[in-house]
């Protein structure tokens, strides 16, 4: 998986891809008044500076050579004129393009944020989550700079060759033609050069992703490095990294200072054939003095705009790729969608019944087959068996994370893809093995179901699921926070709170996936009595780990490779002396064992 991440992160892409890029320029369509506006300044601006050369023309022809004071006076007040104009305009072009790559931006993550909502638990499944972040995080980012930053470069250099090139045919048309048949030549050394820099750079950052990943899993997996004995191997692959690291980067330091200097040698050629060329026009009268210094000025003017263009160019395809990926993001079609008369009954109180369900998660391999199932309002159903048996399966279908492949789920008595997905999966509560809190508070945390709920309702919520006791011992109660994830508290606090926030939502059908597997025997206790409290006059799926959690169960049905292999109550199945009874004997047997291991070793500690 990790290698699909960083295959993804580093892709790039060397073809210019049309439709791509229209796409990306369609993203500034609602904000087509703030395009114009920058495009008109950074327009008048890039004008402005080919202007100040010819000025400068000006000043020596008219003003310095003839020594007319009045003409260079003159002169000189139109160019500090012209200097606060241009102040404006840089002030204009940089405020208008920033605003509207916040814009591009915005609604670029705003569409993919609203759109991984509407995803289906398939495509999380599929896709790293590092990948959807950096689409949302750094390509959105790339997108946003191309429409701005970009656009403004491209219009800025070829704006300022445009108008260097009208004031050069207006000065002198033949010596004009000559620079015109630099410029590509420029432009190619620029391009090819900038591409490869950037293709360097890259290689870089892509062996520094698989560094800071070596430093990462050494650093956490210390203990493991040491117990081993690895420490001399790592170093040998950690050199290797570092090693190419090197090389990569080197090139790239090559490449980028050898840019300049060519370019600035191929500058230099343009310049000594102007000053060839052009110094004998100025000898026959066919050039002035000042014509020539703005050519000069002209040609070495050029320099940076078609530098500009090479860069962006070269960048346009990081761009591009950046844009394929978000868009494919955009474009990923969820698995399971509200039909179009699909509607929300109030409620989905009622019998459920899984009628010859066959499920597989799209490789083909079944999971479930002709599977059936009928569970009356109010039953607790409890579903245990080998890890891969279809449990897991059982709930993601019932919730609607998934679809049947064949047959069909009722809910009293109405196929529930007739229903809306909001219908069903707001009047569900989940406690998970892992149960997940959000960055906040614990009040927050518990109130995330129920937006509306007072502050007394989310107390007694915690009370009913026996969180209450250990919130107020928090230095901060309710108020504390609980980090990421939830990493301040213990799983079993995580799992009180995740069930207080299940009871607040007051849920219609309660899912429990072996949410005490990973918890003290004193806190399961505490998640029996709140799970006792959820289950009154609610539909109740329970995993169970701890067959000793179950014993109270409408039904336990033993599930093994997709079937219903046993069903009944506790008792029923020990009398039957089958599945149930050996993983309930042998998991009995495992706690005795525990049990008289740690009597044996405390006895022995106290002799």
């Amino acid at each position: 998986m990790s290698d699909e991440i960083e295959f993804e992160e580093e892709e790039f892409t060397t073809q210019f891809n049309g439709q791509t890029m229209l796409r990306i320029l369609a993203q500034t369509k609602p904000h087509w008044k703030w395009v114009v506006g920058f495009l008109v300044t950074i327009t008048f601006v890039a004008g402005l500076d080919s202007y100040f050369t010819f000025l400068r023309k000006q000043m020596i022809d008219v003003g310095i050579t003839p020594g007319d004071t009045a003409a260079l006076a003159r002169i000189g007040v139109i160019y500090f004129v012209m200097i606060f104009f241009q102040a404006a305009g840089v002030f204009a072009f940089i405020y208008l393009a920033g605003v509207l790559g916040e814009r591009v931006r915005y609604d670029l993550r705003k569409k993919t944020f609203e759109h991984l909502q509407d995803l289906s638990l398939t495509y999380y499944s599929k896709t790293p989550v590092g990948w959807i972040i950096s689409r949302v995080t750094s390509d959105t980012v790339r997108i946003a700079e191309l429409v701005t930053w970009g656009m403004l470069d491209v219009t800025w250099g070829a704006v300022s060759i445009s108008t260097a090139f009208v004031f050069m045919l207006a000065i002198n048309w033949q010596l004009a033609l000559l620079v015109l048949l630099i410029i590509p030549v420029l432009l190619f050394v620029a391009v090819t050069f900038k591409q490869r820099i950037i293709v360097e750079f890259r290689r870089v950052r892509k062996i520094n992703s698989k560094i800071t990943g070596a430093y990462n899993e050494n650093i956490t997996g210390v203990r493991v490095v040491k117990a081993l004995g690895r420490e001399e191997e790592n170093l040998r692959e950690f050199g290797e990294l570092t090693g190419e690291m090197y090389q990569a980067g080197f090139r790239a330091a090559w490449l980028s200072a050898l840019f300049l200097p060519a370019v600035q040698i191929i500058s230099a050629v343009a310049v000594g054939v102007i000053i060839f060329f052009g110094g004998s026009q100025v000898e026959q009268g066919g050039l002035t003095v000042g014509g020539l210094a703005a050519f000069i000025s002209y040609v070495t003017f050029m320099l940076w705009p078609i530098q500009d263009l090479a860069r962006v160019y070269a960048e346009m395809q990081q761009s591009i790729a950046s844009a394929e990926r978000v868009f494919s993001l955009i474009d990923a079609v969820p698995d399971v969608v509200d039909q179009p008369n699909a509607i929300d009954p109030g409620t989905i109180s009622g019998d459920i019944r899984f009628d010859h369900v066959d499920f597989d998660y799209g490789d083909g391999k079944p999971v479930l087959t002709d599977f059936c199932l009928t569970i009356k309002h109010g039953e607790m159903i409890a579903l245990v068996g080998p890890t891969g048996g279809g449990k897991s399966t059982i709930v993601n279908l019932l919730c609607r994370f998934y679809e049947p492949v064949k047959g069909a789920i009722t809910i009293g008595g109405q196929d529930y893809r007739e229903l809306t997905l909001h219908a069903i999966q707001s009047r569900i509560g989940m406690v998970l093995q892992t149960p997940h809190l959000f960055s906040g508070t614990v009040r927050e945390n518990i109130r995330y179901g129920q937006l509306t709920a007072t502050d007394e309702e989310i107390e007694a919520s915690a009370k009913l699921a026996g969180a209450h006791d250990f919130i107020v011992t928090l230095e901060k109660g309710y108020d504390e926070p609980v980090g990421e994830g939830g990493n301040l508290l213990s799983t079993g606090q995580k799992q009180l709170i995740s069930l207080a926030r299940a009871v607040l939502a007051k849920p219609e059908l309660f899912i429990l996936d072996e949410a005490t597997s990973s918890v003290d025997t004193l806190t399961e206790a505490l998640i029996q009595r709140g799970v006792e409290t959820l289950m009154k006059d609610r539909t109740t799926f329970v995993i169970a780990h701890r067959l000793s959690t179950i014993k109270r169960a409408s039904r336990i049905l033993v599930i093994e490779q997709g079937r219903i292999a046993e069903m009944g109550t506790h008792a029923e199945l020990l009398r039957q002396r089958g599945h149930y009874y050996n993983l309930y004997t042998r998991q009995f047997r495992h706690d005795l064992s525990k049990e008289y291991n740690l009597f044996a070793l405390t006895g022995a500690a106290v002799n």
